[in-house]
This record gives C-alpha cells, sequence and structure tokens, in this order.
C-alpha cells in the first residue's frame, strides 16, 4: 500500500490539497490550546501543517515516505515544525495516553485491520483526549469525487461507534452529503461519515 502512495504523492502538487479538511476545522474548537495530536494517515501533511499553525504539537504519521517528505516541506514553507513518522497502521501504536487528540480524516482501512488499529490508535489518547474522523461512506461508490473503490474500506457510522464504544462517548455522529473541494482528488459531491468521541477517563 506504501509504493500505491508513494507514486501518488510522486505526482506534482498536493492531491488532496494544502488546505485543511472542512470537518477538522469546525472540530478543532474544541481542542485544547497547544494540544499534542496524533494525525495518522495524513498523507502530505495539509491537516497536520494546519494543526501546527493553530499553535498545536503535531506527529503526522503514513505509510508514505514521498507523503511525509511532502509534508515536512509544506511546514517549512508555512515556517512551523511537526513531526513525522512512518509506519503501517496494520501494526503501528502511538505511545499510550501521550495525546490530547487524534484525527483521522480519510483514513480508510480494510475490515479485517480496522477495528483493532483504531483501539491502538485510541490508547494513544489521554482520558478526556478527542478523536476527530471523517471518512467516506459506502453510498460513495460510483461517485467521482474520491473515495476507495472497494466498499470493505468504507465506513458506516455503525462501524465507528462498534470501533470506538468501549474507550469513548460519542460527541458527533452523522452521515450524509456534503461539498468537497480538497485538491483535484476530492471534488464535488461526496457521502461521508463523520464520528467525534472523548476519551473516557
Amino acid at each position: 500500500m506504501s509504493q500505491f502512495w508513494d507514486q501518488r504523492f510522486a505526482e506534482p502538487g498536493y492531491k488532496y490539497g494544502t488546505a485543511p479538511n472542512v470537518f477538522l476545522r469546525a472540530e478543532s474548537v474544541r481542542l485544547p490550546a497547544a494540544a499534542r495530536v496524533l494525525v495518522p494517515g495524513d498523507g502530505e501533511g495539509r491537516n497536520s501543517v494546519w494543526l501546527a499553525q493553530q499553535g498545536h504539537t503535531v506527529l503526522a504519521m503514513d505509510s508514505s515516505s514521498v507523503g511525509l517528505d511532502k509534508a515536512r516541506a509544506l511546514a517549512a514553507e508555512r515556517g512551523v515544525a511537526i513531526d513525522t513518522a512512518q509506519g503501517d497502521l496494520a501494526e503501528w501504536a502511538p505511545l499510550p495516553g501521550a495525546w490530547d487528540a487524534l484525527v483521522l480524516v480519510y483514513v480508510h482501512l480494510p475490515s479485517a485491520i480496522r477495528a483493532e488499529a483504531h483501539r491502538r490508535l485510541v490508547r494513544g489518547l489521554r482520558p478526556d483526549g478527542l478523536v476527530v474522523i471523517e471518512a467516506f461512506h459506502p453510498a460513495q461508490l460510483g461517485r467521482s469525487s474520491g473515495g476507495p473503490k472497494d466498499p470493505d474500506m468504507l465506513y458506516r457510522l455503525a462501524d465507528l461507534r462498534a470501533d470506538f464504544a468501549a474507550w469513548c462517548d460519542e460527541v458527533l455522529g452523522h452521515e450524509g452529503e456534503v461539498p468537497l473541494d480538497e485538491g483535484p482528488g476530492h471534488q464535488g459531491p461526496g457521502c461521508v461519515t463523520r464520528y467525534v468521541g472523548r476519551r473516557r477517563a
């Protein structure tokens, strides 16, 4: 999978733009000042860099070394610093209890590993830490606005609720259509699933 993303991110420009995800921008008001934010699967860094611009300490984790190179370049261009880590979400785990927030924007994992990967990631949150997720819903299939073509990698709200129920209290859950304008990769109406949870003590 890292080879797939290396090839995609090697193309000129930024596949999903350099502006942050709209849902993340809206939900970031829930973050404490100078939060420690973990952003797995952030590709070329648009969300990580924006969070760093807001004064947060950020770790961008991705399987693609090409994407992480572009994330560091974007951070330097914007005059901020981010930490980066390369890894595979099938096995990678953060330091437990070290993070104020976990941000997963269009990080699509096959069902065989999704729930366990989510459990490993949420263990990285301190009590009261925030989970913010936006992903494509199965109704996205057949649309030209982006997302996996394999239905096994698309998320229903019920899937995310099941993955995080043992760890988090739900703050927000939504499935529906939104306009997408995120670089050449996400353009047009999209059907998404959104989830915000707060880790219990």
